[in-house]
């Protein structure tokens, strides 16, 4: 089984390759010391903090045994709006909850593990998905990997006995662009973390993109946010690992 410590060694070990690759084609200046916001707990502002107060709302009146509690931002929020039928299907006879915040990135999912949202939940499974909304210019993919792992260890640490699914993050855009590229950069190393026993990754990315390398407006009609279609694909890739963790169910 991997531990806490292993996943941090591991972590380790995956940043430090990343910023290999990084220094060879960097100039030779001495480095700045810069924060990676990425993992620094952050709350929402404006608007949006309705929906963060609902989950954490949500999360406090939901105290005891589920089955399943998705992680994420606009994408796992979306199946209360695009993908409620494919929710209802699969979804609907088992006991779920959904944490998805729209626009949320890795710190501030970390925010909301500090101000509440695993405690007292007890979740046979949890499905996790973010960092896409970090893979603009802010963050780097080693500070992007370095996110996704401190979400990760927080539910190992808060929520020992739940089994991850953690899903690869996304590809996005109509055409391959860089940060289609960033996000496989990441992905490879997310897919690291598969222990087999405690977290299990899962990337169903290539569904998601037409031989031609383009996304369809059929799946993902803005390029990033799945549709009926979309969501169905989601909910088929990731059923035979949740019956698994369930017994079945």
């Amino acid at each position: 089984m991997k531990s806490i410590t292993t996943i941090f060694a591991l972590a380790a070990a995956l940043l430090l390759q990343f910023s290999a690759v990084a220094q060879t084609n960097a100039p030779a200046v001495a480095p700045e010391i810069q924060t990676n916001t990425a993992i620094v707990p952050v709350p929402r502002t404006g608007g949006i903090t309705n929906r963060q107060s609902q989950v954490l709302q949500r999360a406090k009146e939901a105290s005891g045994d589920y089955d399943i509690e998705f992680i994420g931002d606009s994408i796992t929020q979306g199946w209360e709006n695009s993908g409620k039928n494919v929710w209802h299907e699969f979804y609907g006879s088992r006991k779920c909850l959904n944490f998805g915040v729209s626009g949320d990135r890795t710190q501030h999912v970390l925010w909301r593990f500090e101000n509440g949202q695993l405690d007292g939940v007890k979740a046979k499974a949890a499905v996790v998905m973010i960092g896409t909304n970090n893979s603009g210019k802010e963050n780097t993919e080693a500070e992007i990997l370095e996110g996704v792992i401190a979400i990760v260890n927080q539910i190992r640490t808060r929520q020992p006995e739940t089994k991850i699914i953690l899903l690869g993050i996304f590809p996005r855009g109509h055409e391959f662009n860089a940060q289609r590229g960033k996000i496989l950069q990441v992905n490879e190393a997310l897919a690291k973390l598969d222990d087999g026993k405690n977290i299990f990754y899962i990337d169903f990315g290539s569904q998601l993109i037409e031989n031609d390398g383009t996304i369809s407006k059929s799946i993902m009609p803005d390029f990033l946010h799945p549709n009926d279609a979309g969501y169905r694909i989601w909910a088929n890739a990731t059923e035979p690992k949740l019956k698994e963790i369930l017994g079945g169910k």
